[in-house]
């Protein structure tokens, strides 16, 4: 199965080719331009530099969120209509677990993993997991044990060590800036998401998780700015 996978989460984000359980090709984009100036332009010179048309992609794999509200619309409206003109079904992958899977590289069954990507204002956006003995990028590795959340670092922290066990490893940006938060904790420093979307789409093509590209919805977790205001000044 042929993916390509696009991650505008973050400002740079990336864009990956997926062949099964390999990643072909993977590349981070130019965080001194916004994803409205690079795309499709990222998407079509990976393709062109693999010889890879366009129609030959079998899947349309996307980040679904958290991340930037812009870039999320931007990313998902993108390969939607890629997928769209070329009659193509789409799996929305949580950026938070893309990183998870990234970070749990090693870790024995029964580890616990976690994903921190900064959410601004103080914030990280957050997810816990713990580790099966399925095989890397398989959809079952991971369990969730806390979903997607927004809250302050030390926040998150403290409910976790209350009500969970603190993981063995964090994974993302957020746990990089807050790293003094989590320490002794092992901190994985942020790779490029795209690659990981595109192995774990595979796996839920495979068990029947790939919709229609209408299907595709943000992952939020917070409310737009735009939402908070309008309720205000209502």
């Amino acid at each position: 199965m042929r993916v390509l996978a696009l991650d505008t989460t973050t400002r740079a984000g990336s864009v990956a080719i997926v062949e099964d359980d390999r990643v072909i090709d993977e590349r981070g984009g130019d965080d001194t331009r916004t994803h409205a100036e690079r795309l499709p332009g990222d998407i079509l010179a990976i393709a062109e530099g693999n010889q890879m048309p366009l129609d030959s992609v079998d899947l349309f794999a996307v980040a679904s969120g958290p991340g930037s509200f812009t870039g999320l619309r931007i990313g998902i409206a993108t390969l939607q209509g890629f997928a769209f003109v070329l009659g193509r079904r789409m799996v929305g992958v949580s950026a938070l677990e893309a990183l998870a899977h990234r970070a749990s590289a090693g870790l024995a069954p029964g580890a616990h993993v976690a994903a921190w990507m900064d959410a601004y204002r103080h914030d990280v956006f957050t997810a816990l997991y713990r580790v099966t003995d399925a095989s890397p990028f398989d959809p079952d590795r991971l369990v969730e044990m806390d979903p997607p959340r927004v809250d302050s670092p030390a926040a998150t922290w403290s409910r976790w060590a209350e009500q969970f066990e603190v993981p063995d490893v964090i994974g993302g940006d957020g746990a990089v800036l807050y790293e003094a938060i989590v320490t002794p904790t092992r901190v994985v420093r942020p790779m490029p998401l795209a690659g990981a979307i595109g192995l774990l789409a595979v796996g839920y093509a495979q068990r029947g998780g790939a919709v229609h590209p209408s299907g595709i919805q943000p992952l939020y977790v917070r409310r737009p700015d735009a939402e908070i205001a309008r309720d205000k000044r209502s």
